[in-house]
């Protein structure tokens, strides 16, 4: 007998990177989708906040890049 009919086969572990695809779909069947007027109101919010603060602090840049430019000269 040689040694490797002495020691029992170690079960092969699940492959890690499909367990996880495994775990990841099952969790993304949990999920509670938005609908498609749902997701294009959101966008819209996002893309409305982020225009309105864009303007707020490029006002603020140029209202405190007025305020240097005058303590400065």
């Amino acid at each position: 007998m040689s040694s490797k009919d002495t020691t029992p086969e170690a079960p092969k572990p699940d492959n890690v990177i499909v367990r996880y695809l495994k775990e990841t779909r099952a969790e993304l069947r949990k999920v509670s989708w938005p609908t498609r007027h749902q997701a294009t109101n959101l966008t819209l919010i996002v893309l409305a906040v982020t225009v309105a603060m864009a303007i707020f602090l490029g006002t603020i840049d140029f209202i405190f890049a007025a305020i240097i430019k005058l303590l400065v000269s």
